[in-house]
């Protein structure tokens, strides 16, 4: 039996932070990895897909070149393999950074294999008997597979697995109408592959407001995608060379034929074989491990942070994950997760930037509530580079004057919402913003114009 003072299980974005602010502690820490430090972020997330969307954009932008007086003599080609290297390098430098960084803490002990409790306080990885009185649970996520029929008889791709991809798919079929399923059918739209996405739900995105729904719809559509909505996969079987997805719910579609299929409808925690039981770490009907709003489970000492503990599904929420765990050990300041206002974005080009509340939920909180909108096509730096999709959304207590949530989809959305995520947090009327003086010509000079034509929500 090895004592420590602190085990981490999971090597994503909360654990190797956290180590690292034990070490400079002096604590001695063991943090186990099964697979390969970085979680899903840097090895199948965020940092590669990003990437494969830089490279899509590239190529659309390419055939794209007339429209602004560039002459590109021939074809565009693709090569698959060049994209994927490219991928690969910036998540191995990454990866290196990381390596170099986690194996250089002094006081830090890395085991690598498969984690499980046998008492709240003992872990085993392999013939390793590991104790501590602070255990923290760091262990991610995957993709969800759907009970389809026959999906035991098929090969099938995940997030994970699309990052070995190395060729073009003539024709993909995407089951998933969310955030992943919609980022890669954009991007090998781009590279060139025929796409089908089969979205079980009656609309895209069903958290998000009708005209958000609306916009994507028509930005992935008119770049040639073939999106089915209310479409439930029922069986898939192959058929040659070929995989063959048979419907429910499509009107006059009763199967869509492809060459390959990418399953995006959701993500599982890794918690089944953690060994959760023997220490008593309850979990709720979908795996997820239960904890307060300090991120405590209900085993004295033993914590949850990021993807597994079912209070965000993002790199950045993870990473708050351990500045609020850290900021409780060490720094007397007692964060919380309900201190955390809802963010994230989705990386369609152009993107969306979402904060706070939906419209949706704002009405039906029955708070008397002003709303300011535009559209990109009055806004300048939109106009200059021809992509004039989407809008800009912001809703305002009338009352408080606080600013609700905001949705932008459109060029730089991403990052422009930022302006008003921090005022959210200063609990800071809208007129901070709507009195600024901002840069001209940038999408973010809007905002200001946005609140200054507010409106009742009626």
């Amino acid at each position: 039996m090895i004592k420590f003072d602190a085990i981490i299980i999971g090597a994503g974005q909360s654990g190797p932070a956290l180590a690292g602010r034990m070490n400079q502690k002096g604590w001695k820490v063991a943090l186990i990895e099964r697979r390969r430090f970085g979680g899903t972020c840097v090895n199948d997330g965020c940092i590669p897909t990003k990437t494969l969307v830089a490279s899509a954009r590239a190529a659309y932008m390419a055939r794209r070149a007339a429209d602004f007086g560039v002459v590109i003599d021939g074809d565009i080609q693709i090569d698959m393999k060049r994209v994927k290297a490219r991928k690969d390098e910036i998540v191995n430098g990454s990866l290196q950074s990381l390596d170099k960084w986690i194996t250089g803490m002094e006081h830090v002990t890395v085991f690598h294999g498969q984690a499980r409790l046998e008492r709240p306080t003992v872990v085993r990885v392999g013939d390793d008997l590991l104790s501590s009185e602070r255990i923290f649970l760091n262990v991610g996520g995957r993709a969800s597979v759907p009970p389809i029929a026959g999906l035991d008889r098929v090969s099938y791709l995940t997030n994970s697995s699309m990052m070995d991809v190395d060729f073009l798919p003539e024709h993909l079929i995407i089951v998933g109408g969310g955030y992943i399923g919609l980022e890669f059918g954009q991007m090998y739209r781009r590279f060139g592959s025929e796409v089908t996405i089969l979205q079980r739900a009656a609309r895209l995105l069903p958290r998000e407001d009708d005209d958000v729904c609306g916009t994507i719809w028509e930005i992935l559509t008119g770049e040639g995608l073939t999106i089915h909505l209310a479409a439930s996969a029922r069986v898939v079987e192959k058929r040659g060379e070929k995989i063959v997805v048979k419907l429910d719910g499509v009107e006059g579609v009763d199967e869509v034929v492809g060459s390959h299929l990418l399953l995006a409808a959701g993500r599982t925690p890794n918690t089944e074989d953690l060994g959760l039981d023997a220490a008593g770490v309850e979990t709720d009907a979908r795996g997820f491990i239960k904890v307060d709003d300090q991120l405590r489970s209900n085993v004295t000492g033993i914590w949850a942070m990021g993807d597994c503990n079912g209070k965000g599904a993002f790199t950045h929420t993870s990473w708050n994950d351990y500045e609020i765990v850290a900021a409780n050990l060490f720094d007397h300041d007692p964060r919380k997760v309900s201190d955390r206002i809802l963010c994230y974005g989705l990386f369609v080009d152009p993107p969306l930037g979402r904060i706070g509340m939906t419209e949706k939920q704002v009405r039906e909180s029955g708070r008397k509530a002003l709303v300011g909108k535009r559209p990109m096509t009055r806004v300048g730096r939109a106009k200059e580079r021809s992509e004039t999709q989407g809008f800009i959304k912001i809703m305002v207590d009338a009352d408080t004057r606080e600013i609700l949530g905001a949705a932008i989809v459109g060029v730089n959305g991403d990052e422009v919402v930022h302006l008003l995520l921090d005022v959210m947090y200063a609990r800071a009327p809208y007129t901070v913003i709507s009195r600024a003086v901002h840069i001209h010509p940038t999408v973010a000079e809007l905002v200001p114009t946005v609140l200054q034509d507010l409106r009742p929500l009626d």
